[in-house]
């Protein structure tokens, strides 16, 4: 049986507690976006999402706000669960964008989640967000304890993965109009959100040539 997420019930709270690490529960907000992106990773059992969903902890975070940072070794992943973010790596007098993230996805460090070490990209928001954190080690030790959620898991490693080397593919043999089609192929509403500079960078092109770009695809 799988969850249903009209019977989902939550607790409420009598007061909002704004920019504050508070457990998912507690909350009004309904957790909607997070749990089918949980499915749509692996299905799992209500009982089994239940028991993840408890790891979680709701945040707010402005934006602008760096959630993970190169050189250093994160220990959570975080699901958007409103907000939309970017990750980036520092180039030579440049940042460098080679993500982007809007509701229903993941912000990690892979390199810290498959080998607790340090990443070498960025994480920001673009603009205000709502996310849930858990923690490597919380997950691990439920991977340990529970099998259908150690399936999860490495669904869950396995589509990162070949996320990443997609990400790799495209940047290496795609030109920047072949890329910027793909955008709006893909998610064309989250073109309307994104700064154009931001679009640039991810292109690898300067502002002049994405506008040529944008003027030739309409």
């Amino acid at each position: 049986m799988f969850v249903s997420y009209d019977h989902i019930v939550l607790k409420q709270v009598t007061r909002q507690q704004k920019k504050k690490s508070i457990p998912w529960h507690a909350t009004n907000f309904a957790l909607e976006t997070t749990l089918k992106s949980i499915q749509h990773i692996y299905p799992l059992s209500a009982e089994a999402t239940g028991k993840l969903t408890a790891l979680f902890t709701r945040i707010e975070k402005p934006r602008c706000e760096t959630i993970i940072r190169a050189g250093k070794t994160e220990r959570y992943i975080y699901f958007i669960e409103k907000g939309l973010a970017r990750a980036f790596v520092n180039g030579e007098n440049q940042q460098i964008n080679i993500w982007f993230g809007k509701e229903g996805d993941v912000i990690l460090s892979f390199e810290s989640y498959i080998y607790q070490r340090a990443g070498y990209e960025n994480i920001e928001l673009l603009e205000d967000a709502i996310l849930y954190k858990v923690s490597h080690h919380d997950l691990q030790a439920l991977y340990q304890s529970n099998l259908e959620i150690a399936n999860w898991g490495r669904k869950f490693a396995e589509k990162e993965l070949i996320r990443t080397e997609e990400r790799f593919i495209c940047r290496q043999f795609r030109t920047a109009k072949e890329r910027y089609l793909e955008l709006i192929n893909s998610t064309p509403a989250l073109l309307q959100r994104i700064p154009l500079g931001q679009i640039a960078s991810y292109l690898g092109v300067s502002q002049v040539t994405l506008s040529r770009i944008r003027a030739e695809v309409r």
